[in-house]
């Protein structure tokens, strides 16, 4: 289950796209499909199947899109939050060989097609929640039990 939060920047990306699907995507697609319709047997015609199963991909994408957007809670960033690992912080954090990284917790629906964002629902991020730099968080993964220390936390304001 996915915690539903999202940042403002996130909605804005997710509703940019919605926006795109609707207003761009589909109907290129809707109008590219009725031209191969018209070409005559459709059996054999690979343009129309093609852009039939995009059609149904963008529709698909769309209603989960506007689905998602309703049911997701943005959450602000507030003074409050400085000092302590919350949502929508920047994180870095090393371990004991010195190894370290750099990211940001954001919700499941923002961490796609950035590497630097994890999800709130991670078990790094889980391990983080509410502490302050220089605390240590024991992440446990399938893997076994892994820990780090927070170097900083920073906020986007």
């Amino acid at each position: 289950m996915k915690t539903p939060l999202i940042t403002p920047e996130g909605l804005e990306k997710l509703k940019a796209e919605l926006d795109h699907l609707w207003r761009v995507e589909r109907p290129d697609t809707t109008q590219k499909v009725a031209w191969a319709a018209s070409l005559g047997d459709r059996s054999e015609n690979a343009d129309y199947h093609y852009n039939k199963k995009r059609l149904r991909e963008i529709d698909r994408r769309l209603l989960y899109l506007r689905k998602c957007i309703d049911d997701l809670k943005v959450v602000h960033y507030s003074p409050a939050q400085e000092g302590k690992v919350l949502f929508g912080a920047w994180v870095e954090v090393e371990n004991d060989r010195g190894d370290r990284k750099r990211f940001r917790i954001v919700g499941y629906d923002e961490i796609f097609e950035t590497k630097d964002y994890i999800s709130i629902d991670s078990p790094m991020a889980h391990a983080l929640m509410k502490k302050e730099a220089g605390d240590q968080a024991v992440v446990k993964t399938g893997a076994g039990e892994f820990v780090w220390r927070i170097v900083k936390i920073e906020y986007q304001k």
